[in-house]
């Protein structure tokens, strides 16, 4: 069997294709989609309802498909799935770029959720991470977050600039094509599907060292997937995410139409969104570095309230500097969710299983998430404000603040004997 030297961790090359796809996903109508809501909504005579059901459709095809993605992530890894999601994900981004009415956009978008590829909650690039490193994992992901900004950095204003010139037809067509360019061979050459294939352990241990002097922290326990659905910590998050996934889905779509409704400039938009996303990089990096120091929930629970006060903000957001502020503080609040929901599966259930767990998880969170993205649209459509499930959003972001805190010790027994009495 393959074995690297000791000095070198090919760990550290996964993390580095991570980071450049995620790089790359900033680009495949992810945090920029909502550049193209208005002069789609425009050129082809449809309401904001549309895309907000376009968002839901996807997040609920990836509910349907993440078990599915998570195992064979466990069983495969990602040196041939990565490929295969990124091309068909991109191939249906071509084809949106040709849609003429609602039906077609979220018929695409359902086919992107099936692939779970640029989702908020890519397994893609987090479970190989996770995988690879337990000792290293909060630094692991922080470099793989720095992908983010500096895709954001690039895309984003390319969007822009792309339709501004071209059109928004033409511009998804040519940042699909530098997506397919990128990912597809950086995946097929460099990945693996984890440290045992090539003669390691997690974090660069040899396998002829593995015994008693691994540090303690390295000998995680991993649970089964029928263990963890029957632990307290499991469902907490995942009524915690989805939530928060409800209350995310109203603002961070809908926002970007919303201030270019306001008259304030599209590229100025394009300018603070893409500071949002080099917020949110910057955000999950720190977040990785003081992990070792600080619990995560205390990490999430700071999280939530940024985005609280980013919300609120936003509501009130009619000028340029005002609404810069909203995003930057809106990205930092999502920066830690992003690192903090890729840590803790791991954190709580272990590395063996995780894909499978993270991905029944997503089952359920972008099911119930789904919600909020059409429910937004549809409200702005009866009343021409967003301004009512924005507070509605935030009191719910206020509420999971607190929740992720909670810890009691009588609830987890009731729980638990809850679970043993229905599974008898």
């Amino acid at each position: 069997m393959i074995k690297f030297k000791s000095n070198f961790f090919y760990g550290w090359v996964i993390v580095v294709v991570m980071a450049t796809i995620s790089f790359v996903s900033m680009g495949l109508l992810s945090l920029n989609f909502g550049l193209f809501i208005k002069p789609m909504g425009e050129d082809l005579n449809i309401g904001r309802a549309t895309f907000g059901f376009a968002q839901s459709a996807m997040m609920l095809s990836s509910a349907i498909s993440s078990p599915i993605i998570g195992r064979l992530i466990d069983r495969f890894g990602t040196r041939l799935l990565m490929p295969i999601a990124a091309t068909i994900t991109i191939f249906s981004i071509f084809f949106l770029s040709q849609s003429t009415n609602s039906f077609q956009i979220i018929i695409f978008f359902v086919v992107m959720g099936l692939m779970n590829f640029n989702n908020p909650g890519n397994m893609f690039t987090s479970v190989p991470i996770l995988k690879w490193f337990v000792i290293n994992r909060g630094k692991a992901l922080s470099f793989v977050s720095l992908g983010i900004p500096f895709g954001a950095i690039v895309f984003i204003p390319l969007s822009q600039i792309f339709i501004n010139v071209y059109g928004w037809e033409l511009a998804m067509i040519y940042i699909g094509i530098i997506g397919l360019l990128i990912i597809v061979p950086v995946s097929l050459i460099f990945l693996k599907r984890e440290p045992e294939d090539v003669g390691l352990k997690p974090d660069g241990i040899t396998v002829e060292n593995v015994s008693s002097n691994i540090p303690k922290k390295s000998q995680e326990i991993s649970f089964t997937f029928r263990e963890s659905l029957k632990s307290f910590t499991y469902w907490q998050l995942i009524v915690i995410f989805s939530l928060h996934y409800i209350a995310v889905g109203t603002i961070a779509l809908h926002r970007i139409p919303a201030f270019m409704d306001r008259g304030l400039d599209p590229t100025l938009v394009s300018i603070s969104t893409a500071f949002d996303a080099v917020c949110a990089g910057g955000s999950a990096f720190i977040m990785g570095f003081i992990i070792s120091k600080v619990k995560s929930k205390w990490i999430a629970s700071g999280s939530f309230l940024c985005l609280v006060i980013a919300s609120i903000i936003t509501i009130y957001a009619f000028s340029f500097w005002v609404m810069f502020i909203s995003m930057a503080i809106f990205g930092i609040g999502i920066g830690g969710l992003i690192f903090i929901q890729n840590y803790m599966w791991a954190e709580k259930f272990g590395r063996e299983n995780v894909g499978i767990i993270k991905g029944s998880s997503f089952f359920v969170i972008m099911l119930i998430g789904g919600i909020g993205a059409p429910l937004a649209g549809y409200i702005r459509d009866v009343t021409g404000t967003y301004v009512t499930i924005w507070w509605v959003s935030v009191f719910i972001l206020v509420l999971m603040s607190i929740f992720i805190l909670f810890e009691d010790r009588k609830l987890k027994y009731l729980f638990n004997f809850f679970i043993r009495v229905s599974s008898k």
